[in-house]
């Protein structure tokens, strides 16, 4: 058995892709000021160094970014390579894994779990960043047709080491890494949010506006409160393709949570960004809500209420649209595009709840 798993190890070390800094990864050294990048893109690695390199992610000097994902994800990771290598990204490395995940074994120990293991002794905490549908068979559900599969093994690994991090309903007897190192930082963004409450035993409508509202057309969506809308559906209607993809809504915290300490004053609503069609149904093992959408219909933030640095948001903090006044945005294709969200949402409204939301993750990853 240890002969195997030297082996499985072996492999994985191979496997692993050192950009400018050839021996540079953790694995197998003393625990560092590193944080795990989930499907390090290219956009993914522009979000993160624009939040550093503007005050918005207050991190120490020093932070290493370890970008991890599987061989079969459908993204050409050869960009990234070269992405970090013209930019001069010394803190950046990135990991390919190889080794096979199977939608059978997501919820237990697999070929994968010595890694998931090493990487967390190695590290301060995990980002997951927005994406595709997750396969509803990972959640025990058939396929809606408005459901659109196109990266199961993101999706597998993604779901793979959420769970060796939190467990769940699907495994009780399952013992998370967190208990071990219970003050772990995990912050999950929009497919990430989905991604924790699935691998913790948790379900997702699969539609929102189909299986929450009862509407089946955009133009039906567009006639609801714009709080209830969670993505652009005017893009559906227009060949405009500077159209912007996601919407800006009110979002209504839950006393005791994390994010309520955020805002000055209880009832005050901040706006976000959103750009989803999918959300929580059943809660994961585990998990409590942190916000809803303002009619109570939507889950918009989780966190976990036994290990304290873990948190779930629905909306996206992170687009430097939300803190940029010149970057003017167009939602209608006969619309001027001359309106910022710093200038439409000032200070507690939007733009002070959004950099309190990274301030916030700033301190996670200090524990």
């Amino acid at each position: 058995m240890k002969v195997k798993i030297l082996l499985i190890a072996l492999v994985l070390f191979a496997a692993c892709k050192h950009t400018l800094q050839p021996g540079s990864s953790s694995l197998g050294n003393a625990e560092q000021q590193q944080i795990l990048l989930m499907h390090p893109t290219v956009a993914n690695l522009k979000t993160f160094e624009y939040l550093l390199a503007n005050g918005i992610f207050p991190l120490p000097s020093g932070y290493k970014v370890l970008g991890v994902y599987h061989a079969k994800e459908e993204y050409d990771y050869r960009q990234s390579e070269r992405f970090v290598k013209k930019n001069g990204l010394k803190n950046v490395t990135l990991l390919r894994i190889d080794t096979s995940i199977l939608p059978d074994c997501l919820y237990c120990t697999n070929g994968v779990s010595p890694l998931f293991k090493q990487l967390v002794a190695d590290s301060r905490g995990v980002i997951l960043f927005g994406g595709p549908d997750i396969p509803p068979a990972t959640y025990g559900e058939t396929t809606n047709l408005l459901t659109v599969i196109t990266d199961p093994y993101r999706h597998y690994m993604e779901l793979s080491f959420m769970f060796q991090l939190l467990g769940g309903n699907q495994n009780p007897d399952f013992r998370p890494l967190l208990e071990d190192k219970p003050n772990f930082g995990i912050l999950g963004i929009c497919l990430g949010m989905q991604t924790m409450n699935v691998a913790t035993g948790g379900t997702l409508y699969q539609d929102i506006p189909t299986e929450i509202y009862g509407i089946s057309t955009a133009e039906g969506v567009l006639k609801q409160d714009a709080n209830n809308q969670h993505r652009n559906y005017r893009t559906n209607l227009a060949d405009d393709y500077i159209l912007f993809q996601g919407t800006f809504h009110q979002i209504s915290l839950v006393e005791g949570g994390k994010l309520q300490d955020l805002v000055t004053t209880k009832d005050v609503m901040p706006f976000v960004l959103s750009s989803h069609h999918q959300s929580v149904k059943t809660l994961g093992k585990g998990l409590m809500v942190a916000a809803w959408s303002v009619d109570g219909k939507v889950v918009e933030a989780i966190e976990n209420i036994r290990y304290p640095n873990v948190l779930g948001l629905q909306f996206h903090p992170e687009p430097r649209e939300l803190y940029d006044s010149t970057m003017k945005l167009k939602f209608e294709s006969d619309q001027v595009a001359k309106c910022s969200f710093p200038e439409h949402y000032p200070g507690d409204k939007g733009e002070n709840f959004n950099r309190a939301v990274w301030r916030l993750i700033g301190k996670i990853y200090e524990n």
